[in-house]
């Protein structure tokens, strides 16, 4: 289970506190078992900060604690606050990664069977699509409506999701799409064949959570082989 720890300080020596800890940062790298760090100052009390610290689990963030140099840092931090800083350890019971959410369900909606499902509730109006098997990118979600229907016209399809990776506004998502090889596909009549590629995906959310932007990277050379587009050109 993932633990957090607040640390709770305030101090108006912000900025030497800040070179700190990035002096504790470069010092154990290589040990330290922290993986995400977010300072946030208080919009009514400038002197106020939070710290915001992840760790796998509460152990790892012990032995962070009981590294030298972590005790050595924090024994200066404390010189540089206006008074004792206070921590708080908190077992992280709910975690929602929400544009990580939106990507997964644009996946489902875009391989349902039957009738395309609407995508407004998904993807912004204004939304900008990047595929290097594409001349020029695609435009709008009318425009990605059409080119979705282009893959669904040839193809029975899901994608499964093998991992994701969400950042900021963005969510990478690295997928296996899996098909039945129905009707025409970029001029090959329909072979039955079932085939699959693997390919990345990079989602922009805005925030409201709809996508508006993509980047695409796939095997669709792989696909096409599997289709015998190839089989011409290795005779």
């Amino acid at each position: 289970m993932t633990f957090v720890q607040l640390i709770d300080c305030r101090t108006s020596r912000f900025d030497e506190m800040d070179r700190l800890m990035d002096t504790w940062v470069e010092q154990t790298r290589g040990k330290r078992t922290a993986t995400h760090a977010v300072v946030g100052k208080d919009r009514s009390d400038a002197s106020h900060f939070i710290e915001i610290v992840e760790f796998p689990s509460y152990e790892e963030a012990m032995r962070n604690s009981n590294l030298p140099e972590t005790d050595k840092i924090f024994q200066e931090l404390v010189a540089l606050c206006d008074e004792l800083p206070t921590f708080t350890d908190l077992d992280v019971v709910r975690d929602d990664q929400l544009y990580a959410g939106t990507a997964r369900r644009f996946f489902e909606a875009i391989g349902a069977p039957g009738e395309l499902p609407p995508l407004d509730g998904l993807m912004a109006e204004e939304y900008h699509d990047h595929d290097p098997a594409n001349e020029q990118d695609t435009m709008g979600m009318d425009a990605m409506r059409r080119e979705i229907g282009m893959w669904r016209s040839g193809f029975d399809f899901a994608f499964s999701l093998d991992d994701q990776i969400e950042q900021g506004d963005r969510v990478c998502n690295r997928w296996t799409w899996s098909g039945t090889h129905k009707g025409d596909f970029m001029g090959i009549p329909a072979t039955g064949k079932r085939v699959s590629m693997t390919g990345t995906t990079v989602f922009r959310c805005r925030e409201d959570g709809k996508i508006v932007e993509a980047w695409w990277q796939y095997d669709r050379l792989g696909l096409m082989e599997q289709l015998g587009a190839l089989d011409a050109l290795e005779q």
